[in-house]
């Protein structure tokens, strides 16, 4: 075998050096560049984005079609000067794909509008700036029901700062439903089971078995999103969705939570709060691995996350921003998967801001997260490599006496037509009424 000599081996760190430098490019413009059709945050000073009904902090983007209600959006910017951010607003199928329809074909008015209010923090260690959007507005009006996604941007609407969905829903049909165990025996200790009946009087869907699209999310999830069911009997104007196997979730377990709306003192899970040269330090309690333990209840606000602060009056600008440090003990790390830090605190995402580090000195998985006061619930989620759903059992356990949130949607292209109609939305809590 020939040995290559000096030049030759130059020739050949400087390919490599070329090759891993192309790649690092390609990868951090993936990063800056890709827009996936989901909540996803693009530049690292926006912080806190929320999008909810207006007057109801807690609940999702959804609302009636042709009605009065509104969606409020608010986030921070961690630059403290103020900025003319634009909004516009982009039409998708029920999958989240971009429809084939032009922006005039779903907006009345105006295609992109400026968000005007904003207010500058107060007497906060982080500085940052707050701004707020109440939408609909007179000026841009979304005309269609169905999926959308909210991009809001300042120059170049190619350049997202930070992207949400929401949804808007022309009800035409009841949707009834329940939640139970799974009638599998294997499943019935561990999952949970949503059977529904859809009743279409006095609105004609031509043939459910094709142009009708389901789907079911479990506590605003998207990664374990149950998809396209189709009806199991249609009787007359009703259809059935009774199965054993095909709508079933993980029952899971209760999540985690911390309350950091005070610094003065130690709540529940917190462990210590410390003041540093880099602001606070909020060191949560070290969890534990919770997969063979028994059930236990735990009120909780299913992943979601309410900002507040009872160090000022006003939240949305007096509420400081924190560094929360989490620790998971584990043996040893996984080969191949990583432990994410799942919830409303990560925007349900998996990436490199909810992945978890492993620490060979203290013997688990830690990560810091720069969050706002508030409250928070979260998980931890094993995703193995190349996989995107996550699984929550792995480390939270598998209960089906567990308190879930789900939501049925349904979507009906009519023959002819090009989108998707959001015709039916139902929230079901897997608690007996």
């Amino acid at each position: 075998m020939k040995i290559p000599g000096n030049f030759e081996i130059k020739i050949l760190l400087t390919l490599i050096i070329i090759c891993n430098l192309q790649g690092y490019s390609q990868n951090e413009n993936k990063e800056i560049n890709y827009f996936d059709q989901s909540n996803k945050i693009f530049k690292e000073n926006i912080k806190t984005v929320l999008l909810h009904r207006n007057g109801w902090d807690l609940s999702p983007p959804l609302i009636l079609f042709n009605s009065a209600e509104k969606l409020k959006l608010s986030f921070d910017d961690l630059d403290a000067n103020k900025k003319d951010f634009i909004y516009t607003i982009e039409f998708c199928d029920a999958n989240w794909k971009p429809s084939d329809l032009k922006q005039y074909e779903y907006i009345d008015g105006y295609f992109e509008d400026y968000i005007y209010d904003y207010e500058f923090s107060l007497n906060t260690i982080q500085p940052y700036t707050h701004y707020e959007l109440v939408f609909p507005t007179e000026d841009l009006i979304p005309t269609k029901s169905g999926n959308y996604i909210l991009k809001v941007f300042i120059d170049d609407p190619d350049s997202v700062y930070f992207t949400r969905r929401f949804k808007i829903v022309d009800q035409k049909i009841n949707i009834e439903g329940k939640v139970k165990q799974a009638t599998n025996i294997a499943d019935r200790y561990y999952k949970q089971e949503l059977d529904f009946e859809i009743s279409t009087t006095g609105y004609r869907i031509v043939n459910p078995y094709i142009d009708l699209k389901v789907v079911l999310t479990q506590n605003g999830r998207w990664d374990n999103a149950i998809r396209d069911l189709k009806p199991k009997m249609v009787i007359g104007d009703k259809l059935d969705f009774n199965y054993d196997k095909e709508n079933v979730f993980n029952g899971g377990n209760e999540f985690r939570s911390f309350d950091i709306k005070s610094l003065k003192y130690n709540t529940q899970y917190v462990g210590k709060i410390e003041y540093t040269f880099d602001g606070y330090q909020v060191y949560l309690k070290e969890d534990q691995k919770r997969t063979f333990r028994v059930y236990k209840t735990e009120d909780d606000i299913n992943g979601r996350k309410k900002i507040k602060t009872e160090d000022g009056y006003d939240s949305d600008t007096e509420a400081e921003y924190v560094n929360v440090h989490f620790f998971l003990p584990f043996p040893a790390p996984l080969i191949d998967g990583d432990i994410h830090i799942t919830g409303a605190l990560t925007d349900w995402r998996y990436s490199e801001k909810s992945k978890m580090d492993y620490n060979f000195k203290r013997k688990g998985y830690e990560k810091t997260l720069f969050l706002k006061q508030g409250y928070y619930n979260y998980q931890y989620v094993l995703l193995m490599h190349g996989k995107s759903e996550g699984d929550e059992t792995f480390i939270e356990g598998n209960h089906s006496e567990t308190e879930n949130d789900y939501t049925i949607y349904i979507y009906y292209r009519e023959p002819g037509e090009d989108y998707d109609k959001l015709i039916g939305v139902k929230h079901i809590n897997s608690l007996p009424e």
